[in-house]
């Protein structure tokens, strides 16, 4: 019954949408407000800060509320709102604690049943920031049923509009993600046939100078196809964005369906998480527990290790699994780490476990620390280091694991008789990797190499693994 509820709503609401058409051109910042946009490169990920007056509204923040209070204190204004364009499955937003902290408005559909103070924000909704300046809901649902757009408009002009997960440069969001988690559970073609329809009788329909900010950029996995830009006009997608091109119901549903990105398990959990409202950011940090003593590890408990993988491989903790610091260190740790289980966390100086532990928060996952510490031994357990020259002289001796997604396989085959496990299902297909010959692992640039080399040494502890690591590169140019 509420599917059906949700449906109806939807189609009426976009009834009274009205075709709006100007010429092309380049974006232009609002000349009442000046916008700023947050970039994560880390989870590919925007927020935004509108500013009018000496008020600021906050759009979809991340996890550290920190660089939005330093952006208002720079510009003597007092955070007033924060907007939630959904319940984000890619991280979790810092919306409660600057409520708490700032007093600010939390604004989100009613479709999401939040289960904290908030301010429902649906189709026509208004916020007034004065001076000319409003701030209007449009229902967009697709990536998720209870998605909105935000559009800013001066004195009655729309000016830009902040597309959340519905619209990115390029791309539009996936609809495959709710099918488990939040307050409404859909299923995927649910979804793509409600994209359809915000896009064409929503979005499409604002005029063709509006400036799209969307959540995400390049690198996403809340998208396919996202561009590098960072913004865009209507106008200018509408030309140039695949999935906003002219094309029946039946045949969007289908493209969109193709092709998408894995889901990393934490998804799932970060919805259900800023459905109620992280804790306090550095609180929860400093709430981690401290390892004093690494004899002190459960045993059987998972063992993220962030150090570099050639030190890695030198000296580690057994069953360790080397997941290195460095840019989608939390998409992988989200990945390969169930949000049910609890982990310890392994770096090898005090400020490199800090900055693990800040990335771990950025999807929550600070929660699910066992405990924090420092490892400096050399007499740990080892693994080999590829030798490039005994590689080359006889492939055949190897038995290669690529563990590139299908995708990345499809688009280039590094070697013919490599054996495709991708990384987030190599724990669940160990089984298939024979074992009478060494293994040699490789992605496509060295980086989730390390993780998976070290996941398969933990499963066949009497083979040889070899991690071929960035050497990868230069089979790649071939």
């Amino acid at each position: 019954m509420k599917y059906i509820l949700v449906i109806v709503s939807f189609l009426l609401s976009f009834g009274f949408a009205k075709a709006q058409f100007t010429p092309l051109i380049q974006p232009a910042q609002p000349q009442k407000t000046i916008i700023h946009q947050f970039e994560d490169d880390g989870l590919a990920h925007f927020s935004y800060a509108i500013l009018v007056g000496n008020q600021v509204i906050l759009v979809d923040p991340g996890r550290n509320p920190q660089p939005y209070y330093d952006f208002a204190e720079k510009h003597g204004a007092s955070i007033v709102g924060v907007v939630e364009t959904h319940p984000h499955a890619d991280f979790v937003s810092s919306h409660l604690q600057i409520h708490h902290e700032k007093g600010a408005t939390i604004y989100i559909s009613k479709l999401a049943e939040a289960n904290y103070p908030h301010q429902t924000f649906d189709e026509g909704d208004i916020i007034d920031l004065g001076n000319g300046v409003t701030l209007r809901a449009m229902f967009t649902p697709g990536h998720s049923p209870d998605g909105i757009s935000v559009v800013l408009s001066e004195d009655g002009k729309d000016m830009a509009v902040f597309t959340g997960d519905t619209l990115f440069i390029g791309d539009v969001g996936r609809p495959d993600l709710r099918e488990s988690a939040g307050a409404i559970m859909m299923q995927r073609k649910e979804l793509a046939r409600m994209m359809y329809y915000s896009t064409r009788k929503k979005l499409m329909k604002l005029d063709e100078d509006v400036v799209v900010y969307p959540a995400h950029g390049a690198g996403s996995l809340c998208g396919k196809a996202i561009s590098d830009a960072k913004s865009s006009t209507i106008g200018q997608e509408k030309l140039t964005n695949y999935a906003l091109q002219e094309m029946s119901e039946e045949a969007f549903m289908e493209l969109l369906l193709q092709d998408q990105p894995f889901i990393p398990q934490y998804f799932p959990y970060n919805v259900d998480l800023n459905k109620i409202g992280a804790p306090a950011y550095l609180d929860s940090k400093e709430s981690v527990p401290v390892l004093a003593d690494l004899n002190d590890i459960q045993e059987g408990t998972t063992i993220i290790d962030g150090r570099n993988q050639d030190i890695f491989k030198q000296s580690h903790l057994p069953e360790a699994i080397n997941i290195m610091k460095g840019a989608k260190f939390e998409t992988w740790l989200g990945s390969l780490v169930s949000p049910q289980e609890r982990y310890y966390l392994i770096a090898e100086t005090q400020e490199s476990l800090d900055e693990l532990i800040s990335k771990a928060a950025k999807i929550g996952y600070e929660l699910l620390i066992a405990g924090a510490g420092i490892y400096t031994e050399s007499n740990g357990n080892s693994m080999s280091f590829f030798n490039k020259d005994a590689f080359d002289a006889n492939p055949d001796l190897f038995t290669i694991i690529d563990i590139r997604n299908e995708g990345e396989v499809a688009q280039h085959q590094v070697f013919a008789n490599a054996i495709n496990i991708p990384l987030p299902e190599l724990m669940q297909r160990i089984s298939e990797i024979p074992t009478d010959k060494p293994v040699v692992v490789h992605c496509g640039t060295g980086y989730r190499s390390a993780a998976g080399s070290s996941i398969i040494q933990n499963a066949l502890k009497d083979n040889k693994v070899i991690d071929m690591g960035a050497y990868i590169k230069e089979y790649n140019q071939k």
